[in-house]
């Protein structure tokens, strides 16, 4: 008998659920809803149909209600009046706010020709309301998300503060639609090359990557901790050694560091390594997955190959290993044609072994003496002394040079460096690690004033970077790329001897000025790694300690390999147009590295610290 009614009740049990549990792969469709409401088209008319989300906007026009209903397919129209909606939906109508969530059954109508709405995908219909039910009520909104077109829109800091409002705008879904469908096309692209995705370890050792580590307390080992991984670096490099030839992950990278726009402590990386390879086949390998990329999420088709650009050529025509190649102009040196003229800022950075560095503006002498102030300000923020101008007008030159140019230098100015009636000269002078990032700072802002950014994505490998760069605090020798870079001489003595003179086999592949993809062809011999690890002052025992589990993997037979890893949340950033890559990033901290809506990062009382072996004590 209790079988048989075991059997009864999940007989009953198949014969009212089942039905009701539409399969995924064939509908959106649940038990509280036939479609998406941004799914609505013609092809519903005349059909009843039930609908939920939440309440976007309501106007009142005296008895008859229009509501836009949202869902993460967009907006339908709902109009409710008494010829077909009952009478208790319609008083309740009238009582709902901003963001209450319902559902409404009703029949899909065709608008008339001259109430279409044509800036909704639902524009053609609207559902006329036959019942309707309040499933949560919204409190008083902090912030709104049906945010009018010429509002502009709340703080970041409260935005981020309220994030589940902020996300629910139809621009932050369209935003992390875009990166889904991004996450997806890189999927495919590198399943098709035949890489295989891999998880590494969250929880791992120190080694020096460039910022500071997150450190993780281990509670079953009393006084050690974890770090977590800011780069899968080591342990790829393992892969590779281990013969899994082509390998790529999704891989979370946290980093203790300074915030700013295109920065998160924790971020996301499309990382990938590749065995057997030079240069070529990685640049190879990642156009291809970002021309798919492109194509499936913003229908744009890059040109491919992308362009090549040395470290020493970006550095000498655009001031920067990022340059935004949507602007023509270059940097030119003017230290042969203005030394000795006798302007003397020209002649003492000349003679102290500087150069004297121009950027043409093309009808730049339109801009006004204020921005000019502006720019010379932008210089100085950037480590130059300030930056001078001259301009070329119809009759005279003017700015603070300007009496030093006679007629024949004026004409050399033309001839060999361009400028011409109407054009700007901005002038820096000093060595170039001033010049250089003082002008491409003002060739970037005045080419934003002037609008002389083209339309589009410009793309570009910068190569050839120095292995070793001086540190700014020691003086001493610090990796310029990455500590793990294959030189272009693989000549140990060369290396520890005239470090600053190596070039490496490290690449960034570069896009609007925005460094995207950084990675390098990897230093494959352990001995010649050693040496690298000694020029950068360590100890036999530190680079041991450090690295000796990936030296001894070097020592059984590792295949020369290389890759790189890209910054998802930056390459989103560029797909959907945003200026921050918190845009773009479900729950990002603030630039003071907090996370506003949960309150992070939190203290610990006593009891939790002790468990973990630990105490705090007052900061000096």
């Amino acid at each position: 008998m209790a079988d048989r009614a075991l059997q009864e009740d999940q007989s009953t049990l198949t014969e009212t659920v089942s039905p009701a549990a539409p399969s995924a792969a064939t509908s959106l469709a649940t038990a509280l809803r036939d479609s998406p409401c941004g799914d609505l088209d013609a092809s519903w008319t005349d059909r009843t149909v039930r609908v939920a989300g939440w309440v976007h906007r309501r106007r009142d026009l005296g008895g008859l209600f229009f509501i836009d209903l949202r869902d993460r397919a967009g907006l339908v129209q709902l109009s409710f009046r008494p010829d077909w909606t009952n009478e208790q939906a319609l008083a309740l109508a009238g009582k709902l706010g901003p963001e209450d969530v319902v559902v409404v059954s009703g029949v899909v109508r065709a608008r008339p020709p001259e109430m279409v709405n044509t800036d909704m995908s639902t524009g053609a219909v609207e559902i006329q309301v036959e019942s309707l039910e309040l499933l949560s009520r919204a409190a008083p909104l902090p912030i709104l998300v049906a945010v009018p077109p010429e509002e502009e829109l709340p703080s970041e800091e409260l935005r981020l503060r309220h994030r589940v409002l902020d996300l629910r705008r139809p621009d932050m879904l369209r935003n992390f639609e875009i990166r889904h469908r991004a996450v997806t096309a890189a999927r495919a692209a590198l399943n098709e090359e035949g890489f295989l995705e891999v998880e590494t370890p969250f929880l791992t050792r120190r080694t020096p990557e460039g910022a500071r580590d997150y450190l993780v307390p281990s509670r079953v080992h009393p006084g050690e901790f974890y770090a977590l991984p800011q780069s899968p670096q080591i342990y790829k490099q393992l892969l590779m050694a281990a013969g899994f030839d082509r390998y790529y992950q999704l891989a979370r990278c946290l980093r203790d560091e300074d915030l700013r726009a295109d920065r998160q402590p924790e971020h996301t990386q499309i990382d990938l390594e590749m065995s057997f390879v030079e240069e070529q086949d990685v640049f190879a390998v990642c156009e291809k997955m970002l021309d798919r990329v492109f194509r499936e999420t913003v229908q744009v088709e890059l040109d491919l190959p992308f362009r090549r650009l040395t470290y020493a050529n970006a550095m000498e025509f655009f001031g920067s290993d990022k340059p935004d190649l949507r602007i023509s102009w270059r940097i030119q040196d003017l230290t042969d044609c203005l030394t000795g003229i006798g302007f003397g800022i020209f002649e003492s950075a000349s003679a102290s072994g500087g150069r004297i560095r121009g950027l043409r503006i093309p009808g730049g002498a339109a801009l006004s003496r204020r921005q000019l102030d502006e720019a010379n300000e932008m210089a100085q923020s950037a480590g130059a002394k300030g930056a001078m101008w001259l301009k070329r007008n119809p009759d005279a030159w003017s700015g603070a040079p300007a009496k030093f140019v006679d007629e024949a230098l004026g004409e050399k100015l033309r001839n060999e460096h361009g400028v011409d009636e109407g054009d700007l000269l901005f002038l820096v002078a000093g060595p170039d690690s001033e010049t250089g990032p003082a002008l491409d700072v003002l060739r970037r802002h005045a080419a934003q004033l002037l609008g002389a950014v083209a339309e589009g994505f410009e793309c570009a490998w910068i190569t050839r970077f120095p292995l070793f760069e001086p540190d700014p605090e020691t003086g001493l020798p610090t990796y310029s790329h990455n500590p793990f870079c294959m030189p272009l001489d693989p000549t140990p003595s060369r290396i520890s001897e005239e470090p600053y003179e190596n070039l490496s086999h490290a690449y960034d592949l570069v896009v609007n000025g925005v460094e995207l993809v950084s990675g390098s062809i990897r230093c494959h011999d352990p001995e010649l790694q050693t040496t690298i690890f000694r020029t950068l002052g360590m100890s036999e025992e530190q680079i041991q300690e450090r690295f000796g589990f990936l030296l001894d993997s070097f020592q059984h037979g590792v295949p020369p390999h290389g890759g790189f890893g890209m910054g998802l949340d930056r390459l989103v950033t560029l797909l959907v147009g945003a200026d921050s890559i918190r845009e773009v990033i479900a729950f990002p901290k603030t630039s003071a590295a907090r996370g506003l809506m949960e309150g992070s990062p939190s203290p610990v009382d006593d009891a939790g610290l002790a468990e973990l072996g630990l105490r705090l004590r007052q900061a000096e």
